[in-house]
């Protein structure tokens, strides 16, 4: 051992602490715990290694907007340092001699392993106060806030509005903004007129899929694609799997006039950036009605015949919340992505673009001579059954999926759509075919089949006796099998949840 080095032995039952690097001078130890919300909100926190420590400085005005503290691991001890001095009596005080220096005891308290650091900027603050003709500041909270039950003239009282914003900034630390460069298009370019077609804005041409946007309420229907969807495919279509491609995209329309683009993914193998050229070709997008977000094939009008009932479309997403008995964060089934689950930038990973080789482009131009051991691309692209068939024991793989009625595979459902065979006499916008509200019926169904299979896999979200009463009312269902979790090659497009607004990004 070197001279002046030394070794400290820690005992086994040494307390393990976590520390908090105050930002501010703590004169009292329990208001400073409720800035953090109280020993119960910090111990949340440090049970669940991605959330973060929030700091109220106004922890009783619900307006405050908080300081959030990053984890970070560490290797530190919490020391007792005491100095024992000797009190000089007063007859020495009269001598300049110095007192001897007292011995120095340090005790180990306990090691830290964790510590939260407040290492972002405070977001800018909304208070809720009104300023008189007179320039005097007068506050709000108690007219906005509901201490105690009230009665109707207290919620009929004019008041000043005060509106905070439903986000504040996504990001606490200051980052580096790159500006992109002006848009630069092709000689000849111009830029098109401002009117309601154009979606998305002037910043870049239109995609040259050539695809045909229909409303409800428009009232001639495409008989035949454009002339440049034709084109544009018939220059793509260079192989026999491609032509293959064709025909069976065109038997499906046969024997089912209207698909949404999930339901062909799941049936045909095809690239997807030749899938964007072949949809056009065969048939038109609705943009409205109830079979917004579908493709119809060219010439049928859903419009004039009731059989298209059963190829409408269901906007269902799965309920969370106190009233059905579990949080959104309890879900089996997990959002693509969400405004308000976010990370920083230190711990954002962003998936690898894929690199989509020539050989898979082409699909088939290959060799015969290839090596066997590749995988053929026969059912590369294509997507398992339930992105587009709802079943009674199986949750959907998404929060929010687009079903058409005729994919609804249950039989209490089945029954709720064909109440009115044979009697439909109005097609309407809203309801279709069906009669009104059927898309209610449908959702509240469904959702207590989700709360059936979410209450087998987890029945610890429902131990409460409360949520017990409504059992008479659950569809019997055996506990849900796990599907298959198989990884696959080629993954669907990870950007917005909602699928129609990804389909028309592809498109304008």
């Amino acid at each position: 051992m070197m001279e002046g080095s030394g070794v400290v032995c820690l005992p086994s039952n040494q307390k393990h602490m976590v520390c908090v690097e105050y930002p501010g001078l703590v004169r009292n130890v329990e208001n400073m715990l409720q800035t953090l919300g109280g020993e119960n909100s910090v111990s949340r926190v440090y049970a669940d290694p991605t959330r973060r420590l929030e700091l109220y400085f106004r922890p009783k005005d619900p307006y405050c907007h908080p300081l959030c503290a990053n984890r970070f691991p560490t290797t530190t001890m919490i020391l007792r340092v005491r100095k024992k001095v000797r009190r000089k009596k007063p007859d020495d005080m009269e001598t300049s001699e110095p007192s001897p220096e007292g011995s120095i005891d340090m005790d180990i308290i306990g090691i830290v392993g964790t510590v939260y650091k407040f290492q972002g900027m405070s977001d800018f603050q909304y208070l809720a106060f009104s300023r008189g003709s007179d320039g005097n500041v007068s506050s709000l909270y108690n007219k906005i806030l509901l201490r105690k039950p009230e009665k109707e003239e207290y919620f009929h009282q004019d008041i000043v509005y005060h509106i905070p914003p439903p986000i504040f900034s996504r990001l606490d630390n200051p980052v580096d903004y790159y500006y992109r460069p002006n848009v630069s298009h092709r000689d000849g370019f111009q830029l098109p007129t401002v009117s309601s077609e154009n979606l998305i804005g002037l910043s870049r041409a239109r995609r040259p899929h050539n695809a045909i946007f229909v409303n409800f309420e428009d009232a001639e229907l495409p008989t035949k694609p454009h002339q440049a969807a034709e084109k544009a495919w018939r220059k793509l279509c260079t192989n026999a799997l491609d032509s293959k491609a064709e025909e069976e995209m065109k038997r499906l329309f046969e024997i089912r006039p209207i698909w949404s683009r999930s339901a062909i993914k799941a049936n045909i193998s095809l690239h997807p950036d030749k899938l964007k050229m072949l949809l056009p070709f065969v048939a038109y997008y609705m943009l409205t009605g109830p079979w917004r977000s579908l493709w119809v094939r060219f010439g049928y009008d859903p419009r004039k015949s009731p059989d298209a009932k059963i190829y409408q479309v269901l906007d269902f997403r799965i309920r969370c919340g106190m009233k059905s008995g579990y949080a959104t964060n309890d879900m089996p089934v997990k959002a693509k992505r969400s405004t308000y689950n976010y990370s920083l930038p230190i711990t954002i990973k962003k998936p690898a673009p894929q690199v989509v080789s020539m050989q898979e482009y082409t699909q088939g131009l290959g060799t015969s001579g290839s090596s066997p051991s590749k995988k053929t691309p026969v059912n590369k692209y294509k997507l398992k059954e339930s992105v587009y068939v709802f079943q009674e024991e199986t949750l959907p793989p998404y929060r929010q999926m687009f079903y058409q009625l005729c994919d609804l595979q249950v039989d209490s459902l089945r029954e709720i759509i064909h109440k009115n065979d044979g009697m439909e006499s109005q097609c309407t916008e809203r309801d279709g075919w069906c009669i009104p509200k059927t898309n209610d019926q449908l959702r509240d169904a469904m959702s207590l089949m989700i709360k059936q299979i979410i209450r087998a896999k987890r029945p610890a979200l429902f131990s409460n006796p409360s949520t017990s009463a409504d059992s008479k009312e659950q569809h019997s269902s055996e506990s849900a099998e796990e599907e298959d979790e198989e990884e696959e090659e080629f993954h669907p497009s990870e950007g917005s949840e909602n699928e129609m607004e990804t389909e028309l990004l592809d498109y304008v």
